[in-house]
């Protein structure tokens, strides 16, 4: 291995590049990192023009298999079956992924370039080129589980909460925020204010993502494959990249890769908390009704009316159908005691079937959840947001519900 370098001559095209690049040689490959900024028109400039100087035998690319889809394929939602995704339990991804989506098009409309240019580039360039194009990052929904199980569970819901907030507002989009986008991609700026300050976040969103992109070159690309292999990375994940290059690579790599893209199982207590829960209602329905049947029948009422009317309001809210609402008040206080099937599943489903989204709803999803109200005026962002209200809602009204009735219970004898 040869020390890295700090700069990369490209034979037919003389000039300054617009972020930096390092060469970094393992036994006789050449692996070239070039840092881009993800909202720059240069920096798509510099991909091409790398790819266009013939030096590169293959390149490797700052995307994971689904990221990799969506941008060849904008309208990939469209062909999924929003049913399955709800029975999947990935509703809050795809939510996720569109509100991360909305952002990258409010920033695209303000400063006038999409971001991500330079990896549509070195896409459009590899297949011109008919060169091997590698996906080394790893999947965005691994990472934000990483990044769910890392963080202390008090801190979750201000994480996220501020994550939807920033990536659903209408304001302007801040400077700050645009040169942010100039390091990592749209996941890494949305965190930044976060990371900076907490090692539990800054671990799986960068260090984590460094280590893992080496790993996937060592596993497509190692050393005698390729003679000279570009990498098109975001311009933050360059110093931790080049460390791991000029460290000795794992004899096994993917052995370490899998490591990284574990989540770890919900704890047995997690697990076990909706069924202790059914347990303690039921228990309190039996003690209830010992004592006398006025008071079991009304502890029975208020669980039915406390988690109906709460998961009801939450889905009206939504804007979910009038059908929908009376459905969900009645399917709340049931599903709430069947950990497995829940509220916002019912919901979402009686919800597409009143209401199925129409192709023009696809079209323009990805334009009406740049601003608020279209969340709720496309049918598809609509029925997820019937889905994760009617969620709120259900649970919102068992810890309420539950607890009256635990208070009628030790108030004694009726």
């Amino acid at each position: 291995m040869t020390d890295s370098q700090d700069s990369v001559t490209d034979p037919r095209q003389e000039g300054a590049f617009s972020g930096p690049h390092r060469v970094v040689e393992v036994g006789e490959t050449r692996y070239t990192l070039l840092g881009t900024a993800h909202v720059s028109a240069e920096s798509a400039e510099d991909v091409r023009r790398m790819i266009r100087s013939g030096e590169f035998d293959a390149v490797a690319i700052e995307l994971c298999d689904a990221r990799h889809h969506n941008l060849s394929n904008p309208d990939a939602l469209a062909q999924q079956d929003l049913f399955e995704i709800f029975r999947q339990g990935k509703a809050g991804m795809v939510a996720a992924n569109l509100a991360l989506g909305a952002f990258q098009q409010r920033v695209a409309e303000q400063s006038g370039i999409e971001p991500g240019a330079e990896m549509r580039a070195a896409l459009d360039e590899a297949r011109a080129h008919d060169l091997p194009l590698l996906l080394v990052d790893r999947d965005v929904g691994v990472t934000l589980k990483r990044i769910y199980h890392n963080v202390p569970w008090w801190q979750r819901m201000s994480l996220f909460t501020g994550l939807l907030g920033s990536v659903m507002s209408r304001q302007e989009v801040k400077p700050e925020e645009i040169e942010r986008l100039k390091e990592g991609d749209v996941l890494e700026s949305t965190f930044s204010e976060f990371a900076a300050e907490s090692e539990a976040l800054y671990t799986p969103l960068i260090t984590e993502r460094d280590r893992y992109m080496v790993l996937r070159l060592a596993e497509q690309a190692p050393p005698g494959r390729y003679r000279n292999v570009l990498v098109v990375i975001g311009a933050g994940h360059m110093k931790g990249m080049v460390e791991h290059l000029e460290a000795p690579l794992p004899a096994a790599p993917q052995t370490e890769r899998e490591s990284l893209e574990a989540t770890p199982p919900p704890s047995k207590i997690w697990r076990a908390l909706p069924w202790l829960i059914t347990a303690l209602v039921l228990t309190g329905f039996a003690i209830g009704f010992s004592r006398n049947t006025e008071l079991g029948w009304q502890l029975v009422g208020e669980w039915f009316l406390i988690n109906g009317v709460l998961s009801g309001l939450a889905t009206l809210i939504a804007l979910a159908h009038p059908v929908t609402v009376v459905a969900t008040m009645f399917a709340a206080p049931l599903t709430s005691l069947n950990p497995t099937i829940g509220a916002g599943f019912v919901a979402a489903g009686v919800e597409l079937w009143l209401r199925k989204p129409k192709v023009r709803d696809f079209s323009t999803l990805r334009h009406d959840v740049t601003e608020l109200k279209g969340w709720w005026r496309n049918r598809v962002s609509r029925t997820l947001l019937v889905f994760l209200f009617a969620t709120l809602g259900s649970a919102a009204g068992t810890w309420v519900a539950g607890f009256r009735i635990a208070g009628a219970l030790m108030g004694g004898p009726a």
